[in-house]
């Protein structure tokens, strides 16, 4: 697909959440600045309709709505994280791609957002496909599992499926080692 294509979907049907927060935010623009690019990029013109929408959103994320003007360096890193799922949502994406959305999060932080997450998958009927090493994330929020190794899929299903009756030695590993930790 041509890159000027790829973008397009990147801005309207697509959504990317990445690990590290701020590669998916922009640093030097203001909280509600970064929920309403992506806004603008669909064709949104009026102020008052993009400013309305972003605090909605910081609203929707657990975000206090008079940090809308703050900058994103300013915020922790769960609230990065969930400026980076506001900026993504605000647009309706059909497709969330996710990489280890809680990577690098307090536990306590980290819980908040997996039930951020449920709720708004729900709700919003998203499909998701994450990536985590957290056996822990992947049964609480997925349907359906895929284990690779090596860039190779080595076994798919149901989640509880795949991690109650392991069958491929790998996620056997996998799973064992969760159990023994």
């Amino acid at each position: 697909m041509a890159e000027s294509q790829r973008r397009q979907l990147l801005r309207t049907e697509w959504g990317v959440v990445h690990q590290h927060p701020m590669d998916g935010l922009r640093g030097r623009v203001s909280a509600g600045g970064n929920i309403g690019e992506r806004l603008m990029a669909v064709g949104e013109r009026h102020y008052g309709d993009i400013r309305t929408a972003s605090t909605k959103w910081l609203t929707d994320v657990e975000i206090p709505q008079d940090r809308i003007d703050d900058m994103p360096t300013t915020f922790s890193g769960g609230m990065q994280q969930r400026l980076q799922i506001a900026r993504n949502l605000v647009t309706h994406p059909k497709l969330i791609f996710m990489d280890e959305p809680t990577g690098g999060l307090d536990v306590s932080v980290q819980a908040k957002l997996l039930d951020l997450l449920r709720r708004l998958v729900t709700e919003l009927e998203l499909a998701v496909v994450i990536v985590t090493h957290d056996l822990a994330v992947a049964r609480l929020l997925a349907h359906r599992l895929m284990v690779m190794r090596r860039s190779e899929v080595v076994e798919t299903g149901l989640t509880d499926q795949v991690l109650d009756d392991p069958q491929h030695p790998y996620t056997q590993l996998l799973v064992s080692s969760v159990l023994q930790n």
